[in-house]
């Protein structure tokens, strides 16, 4: 309650402040706020957005610049005079200048570099010269670096000279000569130590480095496992090349999310915000997987049509038809999201097949029992209670049920939970065994499961 109290005296403010139009009274105010609560202010007012930025001093700017979503931040530049956008980006560090570019189209990105200086132009060019989504594209070229040969004292006169535009100083980075990467050493290491003991005695060489053209999954699995707020990048020479620290990664982590997200929900990742991107595009996100999940439902027609005779013969067969495919659809689909995410959490791998594969045989046999009892008890109070007639043989039938459900949630199971593996398996995401992929999937081998069932326990009286 307090907080929003004070985001309304923060919003308060801000409208006095605007409607006095006292450039330098808005300047000092702005540049008085945390950067989170400019960002508040930026998304709560949308018609003075480029006007917050113009009036931060420009540091501050970038740093509230690069936390904002990426609609905020095109519009902005958009707005901007083009000698304050070219400012602003001159002032974003290399890896977050470079997040931002590689969202907008390629003519953009050429006319955005022509306003860079000469040195940032030549760094935005290597880190974009990497693939795409590869940890390169996120390291920062400026850190601090010392030789094995210099004393703490000296060390400590290094970091007050260079590391006002190094991203982090938590860790010192140790090369030779070639710019070989030795050994990193925290800073806290250094502060305890003695001034005239050398590097080289502190240091153990039990680093840990992330190559240029890893993926960026990698590095997420590498900060996730070890305790460091930043990490070296060397090439396939090991020679350092910056660093890649835990605020990418988690930006890096948040951006995966989401895209597994609408993957598994049966659309293309969208690189754009969804009020950004253009209808044609999204069109072109969402149609290739409707059509492809259309073109597979009607195999679904098709194995009912192959049934025809027996629907035709015992009608009552069809009224479970819907309760049938939702129940393996459900179960294939519930299986499949805990696959996908336990597998981008790291917590089972390709060789876990088998254990997967126990597990869900178990589980889908058990969920079956229980869905396939409710199915039985169903038609039988049904029947009892005359609320509705299955004829002479509505024990067979309920038997059938029970059956048929046992057999096509265990089934919706399985395919659920082996399909993401399998796609790994062949180097795809396994996000695209998305859940309305995998309940296709088991509707069309659910109405085969049905009808078998049913043939086996009617024939010779339904059927």
């Amino acid at each position: 309650m307090a907080l929003e109290m004070d985001d309304i005296t923060l919003q308060q403010q801000f409208e006095e402040m605007i409607s006095s139009e006292d450039k330098l009274s808005i300047q000092v105010f702005l540049n008085d706020q945390n950067i989170s609560d400019v960002a508040n202010l930026i998304y709560d007012n949308p018609d003075y957005e480029s006007q917050i930025i113009s009036h931060l001093s420009i540091h501050r700017a970038a740093s509230v610049f690069k936390i904002l979503d990426a609609g905020e931040q095109k519009r902005i530049i958009e707005d901007l005079p083009p000698f304050k956008s070219a400012e602003l980006l001159n002032e974003l560090p290399a890896d977050d200048r470079v997040a931002f570019l590689e969202m907008l189209p390629n003519n953009v990105v050429r006319e955005l570099i022509k306003t860079l200086d000469p040195e940032e132009r030549k760094i935005t060019l290597e880190l974009l010269g990497y693939p795409e989504n590869s940890v390169g594209r996120l390291m920062n070229p400026d850190y601090v670096y010392v030789y094995e040969y210099n004393t703490v004292k000296e060390v400590i006169e290094t970091i007050r000279r260079f590391g006002t535009n190094s991203e982090t100083i938590d860790v010192i980075y140790v090369i030779n000569y070639k710019g070989e990467l030795l050994d990193d050493i925290r800073i806290r290491e250094i502060i305890l130590a003695a001034p005239e003991v050398k590097v080289s005695e502190l240091m153990d060489e039990r680093f840990i480095a992330l190559n240029a053209n890893d993926d960026q999954e990698i590095a997420n699995e590498v900060f996730k496992m070890n305790n460091r707020v930043a990490l070296p990048v060397t090439d396939n020479q090991n020679i350092l090349l910056g660093i890649i620290t835990i605020d990418d990664v988690l930006w890096i982590t948040n951006e995966e999310f989401g895209e597994d997200i609408q993957k598994i929900g049966g659309t293309e990742a969208l690189d754009e915000p969804y009020l950004d991107i253009s209808i044609p595009k999204l069109l072109k996100k969402r149609a290739g997987w409707l059509v492809i999940l259309f073109l597979s439902e009607m195999l679904t027609a098709s194995a009912m049509q192959f049934f025809q005779h027996e629907i035709e013969v015992a009608t009552v067969l069809a009224l479970f038809i819907p309760l049938i495919m939702s129940s393996g659809g459900n179960s294939g689909s519930q299986a499949s999201t805990l696959i996908i995410q336990a597998m981008a959490l790291g917590e089972l791998t390709i060789k876990d097949w088998w254990r997967v594969m126990r597990r869900e045989l178990i589980t889908g046999a058990l969920l079956g029992v229980i869905l396939g009892t409710i199915g039985l008890i169903r038609i039988s109070i049904w029947q009892n209670l005359h609320i509705f007639d299955y004829g002479i043989h509505w024990d067979l039938l309920a038997i059938t049920i029970f059956f048929s459900l046992m057999a096509i949630v265990l089934w919706g199971s399985l395919i659920g939970s082996m399909l993401p593996i399998f796609l790994k398996r062949l180097k795809l995401d396994p996000a695209t065994s998305s859940a309305p992929f995998v309940a296709t999937l088991v509707d069309v081998t659910g109405i085969v499961i049905y009808f078998s069932v049913a043939y086996f326990f009617l024939k010779g009286t339904l059927l």
